[in-house]
């Protein structure tokens, strides 16, 4: 395109200067003539005076000799004879015999040049006036023109040529950077990128790339993070299964199966790790979507009582006796009450006990779930996604799961101590989609407060929230 565009403007420019430069050094040419001529001519006028005195020779040759043509023996006069009197001539005729019966005024073509012919009338009949115009004269200042002429046109070829480059690299140049951008990230440099400059053009094509990137980007976090998740929620059967492999007691069945359940865990373990990088996606239901918080958590603390009641762990719900609408997945909410779960059975040991409440209030709903256990000794450090430590078999992607659920209303997640003993786990999901910090928010955290003292004090608390 670049080369393109300069043999253009190089062939355009070079036709206009051909159009112009060759008329207009023709103009010149006969520019330059015609002035030599009407010098000539004007030189030829300035005897006419002298001639209409006197026809003396003598008289006449200083006449002559007194203008610069006469003085460079460029000029010369005839008068004929009459009555007698012979013929006069005053310096040396070029033309020869050419000027007699000349009547009207003429140029002649003579060895070296021309001679302008001018007539005269005087007392014995007509005199002519020859005044000789060299080559050189005629030609004065002509190649000066045309070589001037042809300096500017180089130079507007030169300068268009310049002009047209520049234009081909201004359009060349970003389009280079989105093929060079395209290369990239079809390597998979996922953060190759296109500046968003150059013709509107090209500068609209650079900002679909980067957008098309953007979405590609995204398509692939959130297909490592579905599959973080995904085989995070394996972990609950997993659990389950463990538990129950636990009770088989000894012999080479019981032996095979808990190996079996070890390896199933490493194996999901090694897939959550290797996509635990990823960036989160949103789990908000759409506009209108939703579950009942209270009949999800009813149906999974009915699946974990099985658990809880062989390892002699007392379990607790309370907030459940209504319905409670929530703008959550249903799923989404199922695998985060899942994962905080599976973590009390996990992480803390047989007999502990655990309780799950939830509280409703006009814009945002608490769901409470504490447990007896030994507590989080850090809990900034187990909200950070993907820092599960390697020795207990956590991924760090649990709370990850109920921090971005509730991120996703406008609510957070705060870890704190129960007043069972252990760790309590606040999910505040918000109803109407503020941020949690507001006026409202502070105004229900008292009264969540409140109920929760009240509940405290018959045996239905569970703890302070942070």
């Amino acid at each position: 395109m670049r080369w393109a565009l300069v043999k253009v403007c190089l062939a355009v420019t070079a036709m206009v200067v051909v159009a112009f430069a060759v008329p207009l050094g023709l103009v010149i040419k006969e520019m330059a003539r015609d002035r030599a001529f009407s010098n000539a001519e004007r030189t030829a006028a300035a005897i006419g005076p002298t001639l209409s005195i006197t026809t003396d020779r003598d008289e006449l040759t200083r006449a002559v000799a007194s203008t610069e043509a006469g003085a460079d023996g460029r000029m010369a006069v005839y008068i004929p004879a009459s009555d007698g009197a012979p013929a006069i001539q005053v310096g040396t005729s070029r033309a020869g015999d050419g000027h007699v019966g000349l009547r009207q005024a003429t140029v002649a073509d003579v060895p070296g040049g021309s001679v302008w012919l001018q007539p005269i009338a005087v007392s014995s009949g007509i005199a002519v006036v020859e005044v000789f115009v060299p080559e050189s004269e005629v030609t004065n200042g002509v190649a000066t023109a045309w070589l001037v002429l042809a300096g500017v046109g180089i130079a507007l070829v030169i300068g268009s040529v310049a002009v047209a480059d520049r234009l081909g690299v201004r359009m060349v140049q970003p389009a280079q950077r989105l093929v060079s951008a395209a290369h990239d990230l079809g390597e998979g440099k996922l953060g190759a990128r296109v500046p968003e400059e150059g013709p509107t053009e090209l500068r609209l094509a650079a900002v679909a790339f980067n957008s098309m990137a953007d979405q590609v980007v995204q398509l692939l976090a959130n297909e490592r993070e579905l599959a973080a998740d995904l085989s995070h929620r394996l972990r609950t059967p997993l659990t389950v299964l463990r538990l129950n492999a636990v009770s088989l007691g000894e012999g080479a069945a019981a032996e095979q199966t808990r190996a079996a359940v070890e390896q199933l865990e490493r194996e999901v373990d090694t897939i959550i790790r290797t996509a635990r990088d990823a960036k989160p996606q949103t789990a908000a239901a759409g506009p209108g979507a939703g579950c009942d918080a209270a009949e999800v958590v009813r149906e999974r603390m009915d699946f974990w009582s099985a658990l809880a009641e062989d390892e002699g762990r007392k379990v607790r719900v309370a907030g459940v006796d209504r319905p409670v609408r929530i703008p959550v997945v249903r799923g989404e909410l199922a695998a985060a009450l899942d994962a905080l779960l599976g973590n009390v059975f996990r992480h803390t040991p047989e007999g502990t006990a655990f309780a799950v409440d939830v509280h409703s209030g006009e814009d945002a709903v608490i769901v409470l779930v504490s447990d007896a256990g030994p507590g989080i000794p850090d809990p900034d450090a187990a909200m950070a996604r993907g820092r599960g430590s390697g020795s207990d078999g956590s991924t760090g992607l649990g709370l990850d799961i109920v921090r971005r659920l509730a991120e996703s209303t406008g609510g957070d997640v705060r870890i704190g101590s129960s007043v069972l003993g252990g760790t309590e786990v606040r999910i505040w999901v918000q109803l109407d989609g503020r941020g949690p910090g507001g006026a409202v928010r502070r105004g229900h955290r008292g009264g969540v407060r409140r109920g929760r003292k009240r509940g405290a004090g018959s045996g239905a608390g569970s703890g302070v929230a942070v």
